[in-house]
């Protein structure tokens, strides 16, 4: 059977990453940490790996319900504990009285550390305090480099997981039936759109899919996909829950509020 025919061609690369960890532990009979994963690599791993082999898998982003999360992958014999995913919270401390710091710029100042991605996990915005899990392997270089965030002078300190804030954003979970899982489609039935207004937001760029641009309307869309629509918000695609008699799909969506 032809695994790669199951996932999208531009997965390809990842598919082999999960299958060269899975072999590690296999082979070694050590465990394997991953980066921070979004949920749509982290969906792949979970197929890939599967639940009952003697390979197991767990999920952990440094505290419960967030999105992107390191994967520890390891034998049987194993049972891991939080140490184990080796996750850093940073409290960001800054004039709250006279500027406000957003995700987006804690998102652009790590990026700009010339670190990829998967080194950091969610950003916690929420009860007027800012936060950010990263990997613990590169905590002292970035407390080293980042001294400011906009225009805002800033400290990182490092504290307890355990002492995460609660995000202000949540997910707001719905049902839809759609006739496909062609972006446009999705996009209409998300957010109440036309199918022109959609056709139109994909075409100028406005849509992100897993964080990257897509511009062909008929992408089709997966399990565990975030998308992002400019001015609209994000949602995910949280499950797929069978067909209507008359064929349609039943999705379970979630909107950020």
């Amino acid at each position: 059977m032809n695994i790669y025919q199951h996932f999208r061609p531009e997965e390809r690369e990842y598919i082999d990453q999960v299958l060269q960890w899975k072999s590690f532990v296999e082979q070694q009979y050590a465990p394997k940490l991953t980066d921070f994963l979004d949920p749509r690599e982290q969906h792949i791993l979970k197929m890939l790996i599967g639940e009952h082999g003697e390979v197991r898998f767990q999920f952990f982003g440094g505290h419960s319900g967030l999105e992107r999360n390191r994967a520890l992958i390891f034998p049987d014999y194993l049972v891991p504990n939080e140490d184990d995913f080796q996750i850093s919270l940073f409290e960001i401390q800054y004039p709250r009285k006279f500027v406000t710091i957003e995700h987006r710029q804690v998102l652009g100042t790590l990026m700009s550390l010339g670190l990829k991605r998967g080194k950091f996990g969610d950003i916690l915005v929420g009860e007027g305090r800012v936060q950010f899990f990263a990997a613990a392997e590169i905590s002292q270089y970035i407390k080293n480099n980042v001294e400011s965030i906009g225009r805002a002078g800033v400290k990182l300190v490092e504290i307890n997981t355990a002492d995460a804030v609660v995000a202000a954003s949540v997910w707001d979970e719905n049902e839809l039936t759609l006739s496909s899982l062609r972006l446009d489609t999705v996009i209409s039935g998300i957010y109440h759109l036309s199918r022109q207004k959609s056709l139109a937001l994909i075409q100028h760029g406005l849509v992100k899919v897993n964080w990257t641009t897509i511009e062909n309307p008929s992408f089709s869309c997966e399990e565990g996909d975030i998308i992002s629509v400019r001015g609209h918000g994000r949602a995910k695609m949280i499950g797929f829950d069978g067909k209507t008699k008359k064929e349609k799909l039943r999705i379970t969506i979630g909107k950020q509020k």
